[in-house]
């Protein structure tokens, strides 16, 4: 570290607002101005308490550069990353990553986004110096595994080309946000090209109405055939855009922009001369309309394996369309047949779907089960307009693991869609799901047989996410909880939000005796609402938690818990205390000399391993001093998660103590 005598003669590198400084801040700050001269082995060679210390004052190429030596040594930079993400979003910002590699790669997620296509943030304007460097794009193209393809991106074709090689080797994730024109912009296919076929991306997102782009990435890709459907369409949608739209087309199941826009790159191989030439040939404008639509065609034909110097053809597994339209649907159900490398899919807008277009993805996804070439096990559908269509998703792929939806509406919708509505199906068949989430947006169910009938035919279920399901006065979610102790056993993961549960106790606690869950949430279910002796009550809820050996994370967000929070400091009490890493009780109006108590009674009895404590959305502005001073008390075996809180906003006090 820099002598001290040195470092006065930088004070004028200091600045000025942070003249309350301690010595050894100053130094910190030293060491990151000068960190090239100092060189990489003297800060390496510092005692790890002056490391951990300096870690919160280096540049984000200082801690990438450090870090592989300082974990040799024992020495995480989680709190390093964690700090550049609190600069960059505000004290008041809860950061919940828990690794140091989740928080390493937010940050250079979001930082790479920011300076590769210019955008203006105060923390890269204050950093700029450091950030906009040859040196950090290197950095953070290794690191980074999701890429958002949004304006253009010819320099990853030009002065940063070395930079698409890096992250062909990383990229997992290419995010598509803008809707591309294939006659202009061939260099965003180029880039996307390289990343799906040539790298090692696996998932794509697309955040835009774009059908056209949608076609593109499907056509031929890890299938033998094309419908004539989709030939068809696609014929019509060329027929709406110019000739260089067909080239670009046509490059791309060629691999013609390999050989045009990157032909003097070593490791790419190029492709047929004669294919290159008729695309030339069309770009001078030597072809008419129907020698396009022919050539198309050709294009579109069912390959007949990778010829010699052709380039590769990526699989994608996951696909994520996040604004469909009826479209999206056209292309997307003409083409999912034969989708044989398709292990994810989700479909998301923020309107809800047409019966029609679902009712297509159905028969679409039931001709892809039938066939035994079949990935899929994942599926995400939001809006479903009403609940109906659940069974029939499920009818179309009884293949399925994992399925998330989401319903506009829960009445039951046409009865002439229904086998049984209203009651149990004896000969639904046993499905293989392990995950399911349920969400319904709007209005009331009249029953719950729609969703208690999956429940009873997943016996492998082991997540369970449920949201919104509200019942008419009067009604109870006992039969939910019920089928969940019988049918469920193995769930492992149970999530509830906006589910009434107040009157639901015993079932609750049945419950926790009968499955060994290790993540609990019960968000916003009005626990407390109907119990006479909400003390009492809670306790009863308690002890039976502490009794799971499994339970590491559980959440009470929402449930108006306010001055009995100091029942749950009971969870690590006794000769058996839960082993808890997570507690939830944001939302909960809880008052600084609640908090205060609190921490008081957990001291007496601290958790078995430090615990990550959600405290954020309580009102502890109202007595500043009580809830630091809580804060304090918590510190030794807590990592609060806080954010700010203005009680001079009426509106959200009453929201949250209603």
């Amino acid at each position: 570290m820099l002598a001290m005598g040195d470092t006065a003669r930088k004070a004028d590198l200091i600045n000025p607002k942070d003249a309350c400084l301690t010595l050894k801040e100053i130094c910190f700050l030293a060491v990151r101005e000068h960190y090239s001269a100092l060189g990489f082995e003297a800060v390496i060679d510092l005692p790890t308490p002056l490391i951990k210390g300096l870690l919160l004052h280096l540049t984000v190429c200082q801690l990438d550069e450090l870090q592989p030596a300082l974990n040799k040594r024992g020495i995480s930079t989680h709190a390093g990353w964690i700090g550049v993400l609190q600069e960059m979003r505000g004290l008041n910002h809860a950061i919940n990553f828990h690794t140091e590699e989740e928080a390493k790669h937010e940050v250079m997620r979001i930082i790479f986004t920011l300076v590769f296509y210019g955008y203006t943030s105060q923390f890269v304007q204050k950093n700029i110096t450091h950030l906009n460097t040859p040196s950090f794009l290197l950095a953070a193209a290794k690191c980074i595994k999701y890429f958002l393809l949004d304006t253009p991106v010819e320099s990853l074709t030009s002065e940063r080309r070395h930079l698409l090689k890096l992250l062909e080797k990383g990229i997992r994730t290419v995010c598509v946000s803008k809707c591309m024109d294939l006659s202009d912009r061939k260099t965003d296919l180029y880039v996307l090209h390289r990343l799906l076929d040539h790298g090692v991306a696996k998932k794509v997102v697309i955040d835009v109405k774009c059908s056209l782009m949608l076609s593109w990435i499907l056509l031929n890709r890890g299938s033998q055939f094309v419908s004539p459907e989709l030939r068809s369409l696609m014929q019509r949608k060329m027929a709406t855009c110019n000739l260089q739209a067909y080239s670009a087309i046509a490059d791309r199941a060629s691999c013609g922009l390999c050989i045009k826009t990157a032909a003097s790159e070593d490791h790419v191989v190029p492709c047929k001369r004669l294919k290159l030439d008729c695309v030339e040939e069309k770009e001078a404008g030597k072809a008419n309309l129907d020698v396009d639509l022919k050539f198309l065609c050709q294009t579109f034909a069912p390959r007949e394996g990778p010829s010699a110097g052709a380039c590769p053809w990526g699989q994608i597994e996951c696909l994520e369309i996040r604004k469909c339209v009826s479209d999206t649907f056209t292309v997307l159900n003409n083409a999912l047949p034969t989708c044989f490398f398709l292990r994810s899919l989700t479909l998301h807008s923020i309107t809800s779907f047409r019966d029609a277009d679902v009712l297509g993805l159905a028969k679409a996804l039931k001709m892809l089960t039938e066939s035994c070439r079949s990935s899929l096990t994942e599926l995400s559908v939001s809006v479903l307009p009403y609940a109906g269509l659940l069974e029939f998703l499920l009818d179309a792929n009884p293949h399925l693991t994992s399925l998330h939806v989401e319903i506009q509406t829960a009445m039951l919708g046409s009865r002439l869609l229904m086998r049984h509505p209203g009651a149990e199906d004896p000969d639904m068949p046993e499905l293989p799901l392990q995950k399911l989430s349920v969400k319904v947006a709007e209005l009331q169910l009249t029953d719950l047989h729609f969703i208690t009938n999956v429940l009873r035919h997943s016996p492998h279920l082991t997540s369970l996410h449920i949201a919104g399901m509200r019942l008419p006065t009067g009604s109870s979610q006992s039969l939910l909880l019920s089928t969940l102790s019988g049918s469920n056993q193995l769930l492992r993961s149970l999530h509830l939000e906006d589910v009434k549960l107040s009157d639901c106790l015993p079932e609750i606690l049945n419950l926790l005796r009968n499955c060994k869950l290790e993540e609990l949430r019960l968000n916003d279910c009005r626990l407390l609402e109907r119990w006479s002796d909400k003390q009492e009550s809670l306790h009863q809820l308690v002890c039976a938690m502490r009794t799971l050996p499994s339970l590491h994370t559980l959440s009470l967000a929402q449930n108006r818990i306010a001055k009995n929070v100091c029942v749950l400091a009971d969870l690590f009490s006794g000769p058996s205390p839960s082993p808890l890493k997570r507690l939830n009780i944001s939302s909960n109006f809880i008052l600084p000399a609640e908090l205060l108590e609190f921490s008081r009674r957990l001291r007496k009895h601290p958790p078995p391993q430090r615990l990550t404590l959600d405290l954020r959305k309580n009102p502890g502005d109202r007595d500043p001093d009580t809830w630091s001073s809580a804060l304090h008390r918590l510190q030794p075996f807590c990592v609060s998660l806080v954010e700010g809180w203005s009680s001079s906003t009426t509106m959200a006090d009453y929201i949250s103590n209603m």
